[in-house]
């Protein structure tokens, strides 16, 4: 790939990095394992939208200035805590459904895919990730950086969205064998509360 370096290693670097669980693999799981795969696919791919707003960061700069700016930085951690607490009580909140009707916890599609798009891009640690990874992987003697950074951000995102894709199959296979299981999602919203209590707490 034009403009980078030790591709191979990036590549297997993605896949390991991708598959380590986080506040996305449970989003997916929460919706896959209730409402089916159509909504954990679309959970995936508001995430992976999300993921490519923050590769363009990164590749502009707008990253760095988060990185440098206290101020920034804690604005962004508390509007992520706050945006994973009120996903997480929205997942605790759904109730099942009746064969007759939907239940009054079911999120539309729409809905699915702009909470999976703002989960990810409400999380600081995601900007400042990319920053910290991508250029690794970018030749300093390129002619245009921020084209490699792009694909190699393309090529992250793929990765990942692939990857999420399967977690949403298998969770919507495990979410059926359990009947939709009303305690199984309101566990995973618990753990988004967690998460976004966590991250309200964390440092720089």
């Amino acid at each position: 790939m034009i403009g980078t370096h030790d591709l191979p290693l990036f590549v297997l670097s993605a896949l390991l990095l991708n598959i380590t669980p986080g506040p996305d693999t449970l989003y997916i799981v929460g919706r896959s394992s209730t409402q089916g795969f159509k909504a954990g696919a679309v959970a995936a791919l508001g995430i992976g939208a999300g993921i490519m707003v923050h590769v363009a960061a990164a590749a502009l700069g707008l990253s760095a200035i988060l990185a440098a700016s206290a101020e920034a930085f804690t604005v962004l951690k508390l509007a992520g805590a706050a945006y994973l607490v009120y996903v997480g009580i929205s997942l605790m909140r759904f109730r099942g459904a009746s064969a007759n009707a939907p239940a009054p916890g079911r999120a539309t599609l729409r809905t699915v895919f702009v909470q999976g798009f703002w989960t990810n891009m409400l999380n600081p640690k995601v900007a400042l990730f990319f920053l910290a990874f991508l250029p690794q992987f970018v030749d300093p003697a390129a002619e245009n950086r921020m084209l490699a950074f792009l694909a190699l951000g393309l090529l992250f995102n793929l990765n990942g969205t692939l990857w999420n894709l399967f977690v949403a199959w298998s969770a919507a296979r495990v979410g059926r064998s359990l009947g939709h299981s009303v305690w199984f999602n309101r566990t995973v919203g618990a753990l988004f509360v967690y998460l976004g209590a966590r991250l309200a707490l964390s440092e720089r």
